[in-house]
């Protein structure tokens, strides 16, 4: 059979991409290296407490440095969540020397979008224009107003809680109603209205609903949303795009199936399907396919294109510019301070909010003001420690005991988002030495900060500093190190097959299409020509219904 269309990739783009096209009427193959994960049913760990797990649901698990020594150090990474993680020996990849890359995989249907954050917030034109501004990275080949319609699209099917502030460094969108900030948070903002006019702080933007839409129910508060959402409060493609999809009766799944190379006609000059190995027998079956949208993470993705390499691309499928694998970004993550707040001490806050605080960008904003490019925005919240802070602590008997029923300091935790340039430098490259259990060549990452984000990173630091000092917070400690939180930390890998003007520069169009193969889009974090402060997956859906509507129409008019 041959499909109308081949989606590579189950996860926040690969189900909105499989949706889209559903939708429109065509009939469409996703195809999904790992497991089948059910609704609700495989959220293994989703509602069991800490003592339910071996080692309570702590990192001590010894497995975990033998079996996850890379996935070990995302946030999500725990015993209730393992089972949507790679294991790393199975599933190699190589580093630069002295520059170590932290890339978390999750091979299963619906990939990272089963344990992503959920923050939600648009570009502006500061972010679309900044490479063209300062000359680092192409020019992109869209602007905020291109893209600004297919943000109210997707909002109004995700479903974002916010709250408008007016700001245009972070537009505004079409939102759910706002969660609410607890009393030192709500002190905090008032103490930057106060002291600042150039930020603004607001209640974070995140596709978990405060109330039933789309048939999703709201958000109840539970807390451990990594480890899945048996109601569909937050947005994944098992809760909404994939089930969309498939009501339409247009959509096939073949999950663990690894695809392997991007099949090419070069009498035709068009993509004619993906070849795919069984993840059990290793047997190899290709799949034919009018479109072909390749939606398998950034990394997975330009690894897929690398090794679709034939005569006419020897350097990677359409790759004649040379640009694929080059330019990879990630967020410089978590650099700034926490402080312990005075006050409060009959307040607590309410449940487990699953959202914090968020502080826009106000550096190097109309002009440029500072040592290093670009500019870094906040995410954080305001808490008071449970009995877990004596985890390590000397203490013993009804004493100590009684003291931890009592909840410690509040404390406000300001964690940085910064942006990393786009350097050709930063790179990947097909390892044929090592190969991974399906015998495929795995990849070579050599990426680290330059000197630009070695500055910001100091201002980052110094900014949340300065601004827990005006709060007169005390204990302040900073946050993050070089070294403990190196590139891909901040699970915001973008680059690698960039949107742009021109073909000798760019791999993709305005419309994440392949500048030399019409049929062949690319819509995940791949697609990205700058980073800005954002976290990219509302944009990069937003990039997919665009892409999908305009291929789509390609095709009626008969130029695909």
């Amino acid at each position: 059979m041959k499909y109308d269309a081949i989606v590579v990739g189950s996860g926040i783009t690969g189900g909105y991409a499989a949706m889209e096209l559903c939708k429109k009427g065509l009939k469409v193959l996703m195809l999904e290296r790992g497991r089948n994960i059910e609704h609700g049913k495989d959220y293994q760990g989703e509602h069991k407490s800490p003592w339910e797990f071996t080692y309570r649901d702590e990192r001590n698990n010894p497995a975990f440095k033998k079996d996850y020594p890379i996935q070990k150090n995302c946030y999500a990474m725990k015993d209730s969540t393992r089972q949507f993680f790679i294991n790393d020996r199975e599933h190699p990849f190589t580093t630069g020397k002295d520059k170590p890359f932290y890339w978390f995989r999750g091979d299963h249907l619906g990939g990272r979008s089963l344990m992503w954050g959920r923050q939600c917030y648009r570009w502006s034109d500061l972010d679309f224009s900044a490479n063209a501004k300062d000359g680092y990275g192409v020019d992109w080949p869209i602007r905020y107003k291109d893209i600004e319609p297919w943000y109210d699209y997707v909002e109004s099917f995700v479903g974002v809680s916010g709250q408008a502030e007016g700001n245009p460094v972070l537009p505004d969108g079409k939102f759910l109603p706002p969660m609410e900030m607890n009393c030192v948070e709500q002190h905090f903002k008032s103490v930057l209205q106060q002291h600042y006019s150039d930020r603004t702080m607001t209640i974070g933007r995140v596709a978990v609903l405060t109330q039933e839409h789309n048939g999703r129910a709201a958000c109840h508060y539970c807390g451990p949303c990594e480890r899945g959402c048996s109601t569909g409060s937050y947005f994944s493609s098992q809760s909404a795009s994939i089930p969309a999809a498939l009501a339409t009766g247009n959509l096939t799944i073949k999950t663990e199936s690894v695809a392997e190379k991007v099949l090419y006609d070069k009498e035709t000059n068009r993509a004619t399907g993906v070849r795919v190995i069984d993840a059990h027998t290793r047997e190899k079956v290709e799949y034919s396919g009018n479109l072909i949208f390749l939606c398998a993470s950034t990394l997975g993705t330009t690894h897929l294109l690398l090794n679709s390499a034939n005569e006419t691309f020897p350097q990677g499928l359409g790759n004649s510019s040379g640009v694929l694998g080059k330019y990879l970004m990630d967020h410089l993550w978590v650099f700034g301070a926490r402080g312990d707040i005075d006050g409060y001490e009959n307040m607590y806050h309410q449940a487990h909010r699953p959202n914090g605080i968020y502080i826009t960008r106000f550096k190097n904003i109309n002009e440029q003001e500072d040592r290093y490019l670009r500019g870094f925005a906040y995410q954080g919240s305001a808490s008071r420690p449970s009995w877990r802070r004596a985890i390590g602590q000397p203490g013993l008997g009804a004493e100590f005991k009684h003291a931890l029923r009592q909840p410690g300091k509040w404390n406000m935790r300001l964690a940085g988002f910064g942006e990393m340039l786009p350097y050709e430098d930063n790179a990947v490259a097909l390892n044929h030495t090592v190969k991974d259990k399906y015998g495929l060549p795995t990849l070579n990452i050599n990426c680290h900060f330059h000197d630009n984000e070695l500055s910001m990173m100091e201002d980052m630091h110094a900014s949340a500093v300065e601004m827990l000092k005006k709060a007169n917070a005390s204990n302040i400690k900073l946050l993050g190190t070089p070294e403990a939180h190196p590139p891909g930390i901040g699970i915001h890998e973008m680059g690698t097959a960039r949107m742009g003007k021109d073909p000798k520069t760019s791999f993709l169009n305005a419309h994440n299409q392949s500048h030399e193969i019409p049929n062949l889009f690319v819509t995940d974090g791949a697609c990205m020509a700058s980073s800005a402060v954002q976290n990219p997956s509302i944009t990069y859906m937003a990039l997919t219904a665009r892409a999908c509507d305009y291929a789509v129409k390609q095709v009626q008019k008969q130029l695909i």
